[in-house]
């Protein structure tokens, strides 16, 4: 009897790492001391020391059920920017530079390649964040998971000076709200998705006139990564006043977490133009308007508040970054809360 019989294989994981090395090479930084494969990340804070009061942010979250849909389409190389972006751009939103990051993947049964794969994935969020994988674990569970299974998590770490942070205490009535498109369902709400569609390989590969694309390809879009964006806004001299990740729980849940209290969001629907998959879910599941508002992003990943006097200088910074900005909306005096109208 030995480990391997047991369900879990050692070569197969000393495999994974080697293959997905030159994946992880591509995200380093210059703070980044040693390599892959030692008991925990080292990362530097030698330039930390140049700010005022330097405050560490962090974040952690995973892909939800969004990965039943890469296993049964067979892609794996895009669910790993999914489970950065999910924590990176929670550090971006509330002023913070994302700094390194870290994965965890337990599966029923280690498949090197299919792992390399995802870690592929986490990498190209990385890049695309300017985060650095300083490490990872993945878990084999024999018997606890069905071995073509797998999860994905992960954990990031940023930093920024106590002065930056987007904190909302500064909103007043009048600021201007932007939002920043997004690149369709991102990482939430996909039990709900799930029941809408019936997810099998047939169903995704389904192409759709409305969506310009397969069913599986539209649903499986990586979430967007805004920390770009936000630093670009930085860079630009504008202030962001209040901003929100628009999550799990939409515009309901996510909007009232960027106020202060005596004040209230007001988002105009017709203002940006709604992604053709949300219309698709609505009218496929008999979902109501309140509910899709209050489940998805409706095409917005990133909701922020700026003085009127830069709202152009701000959707400039955004166009830059490659993002698509649009005016939402504005902040009112009232109950801590928003309304779509």
């Amino acid at each position: 009897m030995d480990y391997k019989t047991a369900g879990v294989d050692i070569e197969a994981g000393y495999q994974s790492v080697e293959l997905m090395k030159k994946y992880v090479k591509g995200t380093m930084r210059p703070e980044v001391l040693g390599g892959l494969g030692g008991f925990s990340g080292a990362f530097s804070l030698e330039k930390i020391k140049e700010m005022e009061e330097p405050v560490l942010l962090s974040g952690t979250d995973g892909c939800g059920t969004k990965v039943k849909l890469a296993m049964v389409m067979d892609k794996h190389d895009t669910i790993g920017i999914d489970a950065v972006a999910m924590c990176v751009n929670d550090i971006a939103c509330a002023g913070g530079e994302p700094l390194f990051f870290l994965d965890y993947i337990a599966c029923g049964k280690n498949y090197p390649e299919k792992i390399a794969s995802i870690v592929k994935g986490v990498a190209d969020g990385c890049k695309q964040s300017d985060a650095a994988l300083i490490g990872g674990e993945t878990a084999e569970h024999p018997g606890l998971m069905p071995e073509d299974e797998y999860d994905l998590a992960g954990f990031a770490v940023g930093v920024c000076d106590k002065k930056e942070m987007i904190t909302g205490e500064d909103l007043a009535e009048g600021d201007v709200l932007i939002g920043m498109a997004s690149s369709g369902v991102h990482s939430n709400g996909f039990s709900l998705v799930r029941k809408i569609f019936e997810i099998t390989k047939e169903s995704l590969d389904t192409y759709y006139d409305c969506l310009g694309t397969t069913l599986g390809e539209a649903l499986l879009a990586p979430t967007r990564i805004y920390v770009k964006a936000l630093k670009n806004i930085k860079n630009a001299g504008v202030v962001v006043k209040a901003c929100s990740h628009i999550t799990g729980g939409g515009f309901y849940e996510n909007i009232p977490r960027m106020l202060k209290d005596g004040t209230h969001a007001v988002i105009e629907k017709d203002s940006y133009p709604i992604p053709p998959i949300f219309t698709l879910m609505a009218e496929k599941g008999q979902v109501e308007e309140q509910m899709m508002y209050n489940t998805y992003n409706m095409g917005l990943g990133m909701v922020l508040a700026v003085d009127p006097a830069d709202v152009d200088k701000a959707m400039e910074a955004i166009r830059q970054a490659g993002d698509t900005p649009y005016v939402v909306g504005r902040i009112e005096n009232g109950e801590k809360g928003v309304t779509l109208c």
